[in-house]
């Protein structure tokens, strides 16, 4: 049996306080992570120097964006299997305006981890970071 508060039920405050606190939560992290420009979703890597493309898929993580390979693919499309399936490639990515993302990124043909950022334009976006003073960017698709 529900206990009345006031009149109240209290069951339903306890409904309505969880919720609130859920919103409450969620604020901070949805705007920065929705909007038309977010990294969010699976991107498509140009070939590495074997030939091999990557999906990497970008998702929420805390208030920030982070992402890891989550398939590779031979010269021929086909599904293979490498030791960077499921390595994290970027993290703690946070909205700079306009589009960019800054944070940090992980360059497995150097095993090095470096500042990045990203610029989502449409279904395209730039990764761009530095070792020391050569910096080097790639563009990504967005598959979905």
């Amino acid at each position: 049996m529900p206990v009345s508060l006031n009149g109240v039920m209290l069951v339903h405050m306890m409904e309505n306080f969880r919720t609130v606190l859920v919103a409450c939560c969620c604020a901070g992290l949805v705007p920065a992570l929705a909007g038309a420009e977010t990294p969010l979703g699976t991107w498509l890597t140009p070939p590495d120097a074997k030939g091999i493309v990557a999906h990497i898929e970008a998702r929420p993580c805390g208030a920030a964006a982070c992402g890891v390979i989550a398939r590779t693919y031979d010269r021929q499309g086909r599904p293979i299997k490498t030791p960077n399936l499921g390595v994290r490639v970027f993290w703690d990515m946070t909205p700079a305006g306009a589009g960019v993302w800054t944070g940090h990124a992980f360059v497995p043909a150097h095993n090095r981890t470096i500042k990045g950022t990203m610029q989502v334009r449409g279904d395209r976006m730039t990764v761009r970071g530095c070792l020391g003073p050569v910096c080097k960017s790639q563009v990504w698709a967005r598959v979905n």
